[in-house]
């Protein structure tokens, strides 16, 4: 994943204020290998960017959606066809065999 410039100049210098006034005179070093060290951290992670997430976020509600359309459809037609009773049937003659579970 690649940080934008902007945000990665942004944390490298708040870390730079955050340093001893004495150390300040090494801004430049300290720029720079700070910009490293957070280019070389950041690299080692599994992150996204947020507009890869916000992609799989609406991948995801779509999904949610459909699933959600094949349910209600699988009820329907179960319920239409008498599939469900006959699932009860079974159950409660199952049970009236071997006793309740």
């Amino acid at each position: 994943m690649l940080v934008p410039n902007k945000q990665l100049d942004d944390l490298a210098q708040r870390l730079f204020e955050r340093l001893p006034k004495g150390l300040q005179t090494l801004q430049e070093d300290i720029n720079r290998n700070l910009r490293v060290s957070l280019e070389s951290g950041l690299a080692k992670l599994d992150l996204v960017t947020r507009e890869e997430f916000d992609v799989q976020v609406a991948v995801l509600g779509r999904t949610r959606e459909k699933l959600e359309r094949l349910e209600a459809l699988v009820a329907e037609l179960e319920q239409s066809s008498g599939y469900s009773e006959r699932l009860q049937q079974q159950s409660t003659a199952h049970e009236s065999v071997t006793g309740p579970t």
